[in-house]
């Protein structure tokens, strides 16, 4: 029975995360960001939604190692398997510069989450600055998308990408009424999805004689991250590397601050030592492992995603015989 709740929740989570995207890609169309800042924060927010609703429930729930095993573990399963499984399907390269921009502030919330952790658990103090770093992250994202707006035309073709490879959205924004309806709605799909699976996930978990925390890294980061395989696959299948790649970098971007910074906000979050002596230094390791795909260019070819999708299948192994 848990495992059926654990998959509603799962299915519940990734449609109405489809749902909000609407919303809020339309929402910030009419506010006049371009499409590419778009694709690289309002979509990487989006699917990074139903992490952040899990997070908090998780706290909520007083399971918050769950909610830090869900962001470490998303973020590794966004980069070794979202990036992995599409290089099989699809191979693509990623040229673009503000791909590169923002790539460089994930490392640095990377490493800075980390330190953070060490001096855990995570409290209001860490949280304070983690969000800070996350408004700061949004509002250099809405200056610049907004002085991409006015480039010229060979920028728009650019922009239009983020858009392109999500077919299922409309192609004109949805009015501000509407929007504000799919937002509201999905909203409330991710929490009630959220409260289900972090429900399911405990029950498991404590049936089973496993850590939330390993629940975390695992059943819920792995479904959490759907969102972001859907859009990666379908932007390697149209060519646009920039937003297969873009969407995985924001998306941890906003799982490091917003997510933890939320949840640290909602409840102290313990640091177990497994973390800090593997779990992200895994994170960590796969993180900078894009460094030559995105500064110089490296194109993700079908070896490359075997080995990522590899490595991740191998880190899930470990963590299900320790």
């Amino acid at each position: 029975m848990e495992y059926i709740q654990v998959i509603a929740g799962l299915i519940l989570l990734v449609t109405a995360g489809d749902v909000l995207i609407r919303g809020a890609v339309s929402t910030a169309e009419n506010f006049g960001l371009s499409k590419l800042v778009i694709g690289l924060t309002v979509i990487a927010f989006g699917t990074s939604a139903p992490e952040m609703v899990v997070g908090i429930d998780a706290a909520l729930a007083g399971v918050p190692t769950m909610a830090l095993g869900n962001v470490v573990g998303s973020n590794t399963a966004n980069i070794l398997l979202v990036i992995g499984l599409p290089a099989i399907i699809y191979p693509f390269v990623c040229d673009s510069d503000e791909v590169k921009r923002n790539y460089y502030i994930m490392l640095f919330g990377t490493v800075l989450f980390m330190l953070l952790c060490v001096t855990g658990p995570l409290t209001h103090f860490h949280a304070t600055f983690l969000l800070i770093f996350l408004f700061s992250f949004l509002y250099s994202s809405y200056k610049n998308g907004r002085i991409n707006t006015s480039l010229a035309s060979d920028k728009e073709e650019i922009s239009e990408h983020a858009y392109e490879t999500l077919d299922e959205l409309p192609e004109k924004p949805l009015s501000t009424g509407r929007a504000t309806l799919y937002i509201v709605t999905g909203l409330a799909g991710l929490m009630f999805g959220a409260d289900i699976l972090v429900d399911g996930g405990v029950v498991i978990a404590q049936s089973y004689g496993i850590s939330e925390a390993v629940i975390g890294l695992t059943i819920i980061a792995i479904g959490t991250s759907l969102p972001e395989l859907v859009t990666s696959i379908m932007a390697a299948r149209h060519g646009h590397g920039d937003v297969a790649l873009g969407n995985i970098i924001g998306s941890n971007i906003f799982n490091l601050f917003a997510i933890m910074g939320a949840t640290a906000f909602v409840a102290d979050v313990p640091v177990p030592q497994s973390f800090l002596t593997v779990d992200l230094w895994v994170m960590a390791l796969a993180s900078f492992a894009l460094i030559p795909f995105i500064q110089w260019k490296i194109r993700f070819n079908r070896v490359i995603g075997i080995l990522f999708t590899g490595g991740y299948i191998t880190y899930i192994y470990m963590l299900g015989t320790a």
